[in-house]
This record gives C-alpha cells, sequence and structure tokens, in this order.
C-alpha cells in the first residue's frame, strides 16, 4: 500500500490535479469505496469504514478529503461526470430517437440496481460546490432532449429542467423502492409516453 504524504510537495512527474500517480490511485480507491459505504449505510457512515475497505490509513483519507463533505462532494463529482460522459456518447453516436430513453433508463437501472449514490444528485443541485458538475450533465441531457425534439419523439415543449426532475424523482423511487427490471419498463414506458407529441406512433 502506498502512502501520499509527500502528495502535497513537489508537483514533479504529477498529472492531473498536481497528484503523483500513487496519490490519484488512492484518490480513487477512496471514492470507490466511499461510494460503496454511503450507499450502504447513508451519509452517517463513518470514515474508519471508507479507509478500511479503500486499503488506506485513516490519514491519507482526510489528506484527500479534510472533511466528510468534502468527500460527499467528490462523489457528487464523480458520479455527475460518469453520467456525462455516458450522456456525450449517446449524444455523439446514439440513434436520436432511443439515445435519451437509453440513457433514462440506464440511470434508473443504476439506481435500482446498484443502489447507486441517487440521494446525492438531488442535493447535487443546492450544493455550489458542484453546481458547474450539474450544469454539465443537464447540458447534455438538453442535447439529447434536443436530438429526440428533430427527431419527432419528444414534444417540443419539454425542456432539460424538466428531463432532469424526472430522472431525479424517477431514480429516488427505484432505489427507495428496490423496483425490479418489470416496475422500471413499466414506469419509463409511462413517462416517455407523456413526453411524446400527440399523434406520434407508438
Amino acid at each position: 500500500m502506498s502512502d501520499d504524504s509527500s502528495c502535497q510537495g513537489s508537483a514533479q512527474g504529477s498529472g492531473a490535479g498536481g497528484l503523483r500517480a500513487d496519490a490519484r490511485r488512492n484518490r480513487a480507491r477512496i471514492l470507490a469505496a466511499a461510494g460503496e459505504v454511503f450507499a450502504e449505510h447513508g451519509a452517517s457512515a463513518s470514515t474508519e469504514e471508507i479507509a478500511r475497505r479503500a486499503g488506506v490509513a485513516i490519514g491519507t483519507v482526510f489528506r484527500h478529503f479534510p472533511t466528510k463533505d468534502d468527500l460527499l462532494r467528490a462523489i457528487m463529482k464523480d458520479l455527475l461526470e460518469q453520467l456525462t460522459s455516458q450522456a456525450s456518447l449517446l449524444a455523439a453516436e446514439g440513434d436520436p430517437a432511443a439515445a435519451l430513453p437509453e440513457f433514462f433508463a440506464s440511470v434508473v437501472g443504476q439506481a435500482a440496481a446498484k443502489k447507486t449514490v441517487v440521494d446525492l444528485l438531488a442535493a447535487a443541485g443546492t450544493d455550489v460546490g458542484v453546481a458547474a458538475a450539474i450544469q454539465g450533465l443537464q447540458q447534455r441531457i438538453g442535447t439529447l432532449l434536443s436530438r429526440a425534439q428533430q427527431a419527432g419523439t419528444v414534444r417540443q415543449d419539454v425542456q432539460a429542467t424538466d428531463l432532469m426532475a424526472l430522472i431525479t424523482s424517477t431514480c429516488h423511487g427505484a432505489l427507495h423502492g428496490g423496483w425490479d427490471d418489470r416496475l422500471q419498463r413499466r414506469v419509463l414506458t409511462i413517462i416517455f409516453d407523456g413526453l411524446r407529441p400527440a399523434g406520434a406512433g407508438q
């Protein structure tokens, strides 16, 4: 196990964010472990348990994330960046008519099956520390929406903020209700039936 106590020092040989390779690996392990622990135990989960699962010393966790709020904020950003990358890929390469439903279904499926910390997605909208990340995700969702509207599969009056609200609330329902695949499909069908323009083919 490598300690990153010198990560505050020389940036020689460092990568993104000025962290050395071993410090970046530690940070990634901490975030992955924290995501699991918070998903299982909520925001009251202990930092000691996070350090144990990450395989690092508790001091290493605090060097990267001095407070629990810093750690929660980092998880929010990480989750938002993952979702943004997924939406960007679908916007660039996906079928315009199918990309938005595919993204929506994927996020809901993660919430229901993997117990992703989707509670943070709702909190992110009110946390100035992740404002840029939430804005970036909303922009990508806006792109998916525009392409779907151009393809005639979503009504023209629907806005990206509407979709963000639908995604967040549906994820919460899937997470806390433990929705199975059948219920997920039924709910998503109802949502996209409501988003479809009047008279559009079913």
